[in-house]
């Protein structure tokens, strides 16, 4: 087959042109410098093309954010009894590691990105917050009627997420060259054993607090009653519960 009867090749998505075109402007001129305009030009689109897919020039720096807390939300709400809470919120938290690996280059390119600009952070740490609250969400509901079920909600939600990003950003300060799934299974697995159960061990009557370590079996044997004053102050009753598990 001749040259000439080659079939071009296929045009790239729009959404796809706007976001290669904005991060080579913002490589090229800095992310202040571009403009909208600027963008548009260079994908031979119209402004209105832009908006369609953007509502802001920030939103094309994240391009992938809003599919990945929809893939979140949707694998949490697939969730049954039989899944062990925090497993499945660490597991959540994979398919925005995902979403990075999918694109190192990428992602590393935004993660420069972010760090030269103030406006981006704080818009990037907008959207870590809607990751949390998706987890806290979930896990409220799983925990609803314990004792201090929405505190431990929150707090493993959070842990999760700090987790993640200590990974994630390790991976990306080597430029994408890490393991970034080996990081962020070894930042979870904190997580899990601090917060979790084992698998397959069912949760222990009325028990709100972290899992046992791996190698300790909960059990009738395990229970700790600790006498205190009413009005000792919290950090007093933490620091006398460790000490009775033997955990200073």
């Amino acid at each position: 087959m001749s040259s000439s009867s080659a079939v071009p090749a296929a045009k790239p998505p729009i959404r796809d042109a706007l976001v290669a075109a904005a991060f080579r402007l913002f490589l090229e001129r800095g992310y202040e410098q571009t403009t909208v305009d600027d963008i548009v030009g260079l994908a031979g689109v119209g402004r209105r093309s832009f908006f369609r897919y953007f509502p802001s020039k920030e939103d094309v720096v994240f391009p992938d954010h809003e599919r990945c807390l929809a893939d979140m939300t949707a694998f949490l709400a697939a969730s049954g009894a039989e899944h062990e809470p925090v497993r499945r919120v660490c597991d959540a938290a994979r398919l925005v590691l995902r979403m990075y690996a999918e694109n190192p280059t990428f992602s590393v390119q935004r993660y420069r990105l972010t760090r030269q600009v103030p406006g981006l952070r704080a818009y990037e740490l907008s959207v870590v917050w809607r990751y949390e609250r998706a987890l806290a969400e979930y896990l409220r509901e799983r925990y609803a009627g314990r004792p201090d079920g929405t505190l431990r909600a929150d707090v493993i939600a959070a842990a999760v997420v700090a987790a993640h990003n200590n990974a994630l950003r390790s991976w990306l300060r080597s430029d994408g060259e890490d393991d970034a799934g080996a990081a962020v299974d070894h930042a979870l697995r904190y997580v899990q054993v601090t917060y979790g159960r084992p698998a397959d061990t069912p949760a222990a009557p009325g028990r709100t607090g972290p899992a046992p370590a791996s190698g300790q079996p909960e059990g009738p044997e395990d229970v700790v009653i600790l006498v205190s004053r009413r009005d000792a102050p919290l950090w007093r009753l933490v620091q006398e519960l460790e000490t009775a598990l033997g955990r200073t």
